[in-house]
């Protein structure tokens, strides 16, 4: 006969239902009352040995082809503690549909026989609009708090801007009936210098960049107007919306761009993606912050993108006399294909009572619930003693406790579990574990004690340990544990795909006996009958 256990939530109404159908599972028929009335059964806890060991993440998938993140990390995060992280960006760039030098209304009516409409470039800059809380308003400004930032915002990172050579495909080159991807580790090679005025521009986020001014030039050099720029959060709002502006090399752009406006390498988007085909944002140095910038805003405006601000004089050929200006500026967005680029230092932790998990491509945990199968029939010496002992699962939990002495200026809100499997016959090596879509309270949550002070994570994994100990399952792979991605949520499907673009990062306290009642063990509460 199968031994069938199951969680005693539901002990009392399953079995009444075996009972009065299945005649033949006789031992069963009063557990369910015994169990509640603890007549026949005793319920107790069993604290399991587990072993957690640091695991070196290689690269994520990070582009946007079959899952648009939004959020792109740019600048530095660097941490004794951890893997230092340079984050930088590559991005295809969007043209519009009508994109024109001199407007044909204007060329209808002003380019004549002793008339000419010469084009002067005012300013390029890369803008980057912040996220940001807005905290008071007053007649000296708005005061924000700018969000979704980490390191030290007081030091500048290096950042440079680059054309690459490097062709962005959605489609796969070597089977076009693939989609592509790409990694995080992937190599954009670049096309000549820096692009931005200042080579090594040093970037600091700054709340206070709300509004920029453009100095708008004739032909002649003669300073026309100055125009104030300004982003606002919706179209009915007047308050502007913080942002970075990198300068770009003005000589640069009216060559790439501007004097091209008419050739073919501007025809259609396909064509221009072929001319110029993308950009890379590329940050580096030793200190610094680390930004999150949002590349899907509802609000157009606040998507970052490539200004362009020039300046049209109609002139008189035969006196050179100004008639009139006419003010344009045109927006590229960083649009069509993207990439996350993360370039993490190889670091190799101690073997010690700690684990580190850091995000983006940076560490996770390698969790070993059940240990070693040494007579080789492909179960774990353990289940199979465990599975012997006849234990009806109420529940099991892992918790994992927080050096709080470590660095925690990056603290992540969640971290998440999932489970490996080494089987030939599938090509899906990465699973959800059964409780992360069976039950509400899989877990993983940030914890904090009495003091308001971050403790630990705990998940439950109860269907998990039941389906293991009943024989339902077999294998016991090994768990993996990653600060948690919105991504990560098992959803329709149980396959499970490892992005990540959160750089938060954390030590816990492993299985190491020298962690005293803060080390990482298996929880079971069983109920099992008296004898």
């Amino acid at each position: 006969m199968r031994k069938i256990i199951i969680k005693s939530a539901y002990v009392g109404v399953l079995l009444f239902v075996f009972s009065a159908i299945i005649s033949c599972e006789e031992d069963f028929t009063n557990i369910g009352s015994d169990v509640i009335s603890n007549t026949k059964f005793d319920t107790n806890t069993f604290d399991s040995e587990i072993t957690a060991e640091n695991s070196s993440v290689e690269k994520v998938k990070s582009d946007n082809i079959t899952r648009e993140p939004g959020q792109y990390l740019l600048g530095v995060f660097a941490s004794s503690d951890y893997e230092k992280l340079e984050a930088s960006i590559v991005s295809q760039i969007t043209i519009a549909a009508d994109l024109a030098l001199v407007d044909s209304d204007t060329i209808a009516k002003y380019e004549t026989s002793t008339t000419s409409i010469i084009t002067t470039i005012d300013t390029v800059f890369i803008k980057l609009p912040y996220q940001a809380t807005l905290e008071s308003t007053s007649s000296t400004g708005p005061t924000y708090t700018l969000d979704s930032i980490v390191g030290d915002k007081d030091k500048a990172f290096t950042f440079n801007a680059y054309q690459t050579s490097t062709y962005l495909s959605k489609l796969n080159p070597l089977d076009p009936s693939k989609l592509n991807s790409y990694y995080s580790n992937d190599v954009f090679n670049k096309t000549g210098s820096a692009l931005n005025v200042v080579n090594d521009f040093k970037f600091i986020p700054n709340a206070a960049d709300t509004v920029m001014y453009v100095k708008r030039w004739a032909n002649n050099k003669k300073l026309v107007t100055i125009d104030t720029v300004k982003y606002s959060s919706s179209t009915t709002s007047v308050i502007p919306m913080p942002f970075a502006a990198i300068p770009l090399n003005e000589e640069k752009f009216k060559q790439l761009f501007l004097d091209k406006y008419g050739d073919a390498e501007f025809d259609s988007q396909e064509d221009f993606n072929n001319y110029f085909r993308g950009i890379i944002l590329e940050a580096s140095g030793n200190e610094g912050s680390l930004i999150s910038f949002n590349f899907s805003n509802t609000v157009a405006a606040l998507n970052p993108s490539i200004e362009v601000y020039y300046t049209n004089t109609v002139v008189n050929t035969q006196s050179n006399d100004t008639i009139k200006t006419f003010r344009k500026n045109d927006s590229f967005l960083f649009s069509g294909v993207r990439n996350a680029i993360y370039k993490m230092t190889e670091k190799t932790y101690p073997i010690n009572n700690e684990i580190k998990v850091q995000g983006t491509a940076g560490s996770e945990v390698s969790i070993d619930l059940f240990g070693a199968d040494a007579d080789n029939n492909g179960i774990a010496d353990k289940i199979e003693a465990l599975r012997a002992k006849n234990w009806l699962i109420n529940d099991a939990s892992l918790t994992f406790y927080i050096n709080q002495s470590a660095d925690t200026t990056a603290l992540p809100y969640r971290l998440y579990m999932y489970r490996t499997i080494d089987d030939a016959s599938t090509s899906n090596d990465l699973t959800q574990i059964k409780d992360s879509y069976s039950e509400t309270t899989f877990g993983g949550y940030l914890e904090r004690d009495d003091n308001g002070k971050a403790e630990k994570y705990t998940f439950r994994i109860t269907d998990y340990i039941s389906d293991l100990l009943s024989g339902e399952e077999d294998a016991s792979p090994i768990l993996k544990l990653k600060v948690h991605n919105i991504t990560d949520n098992a959803i329709s499907s149980i396959i499970f795909t490892n992005y990540n673009w959160s750089p938060k990062a954390i030590t816990l306290f492993n299985q190491d006996p020298s962690n005293g009642s803060k080390r990482a063990v298996l929880k079971i509460s069983y109920s099992e009958r008296k004898n």
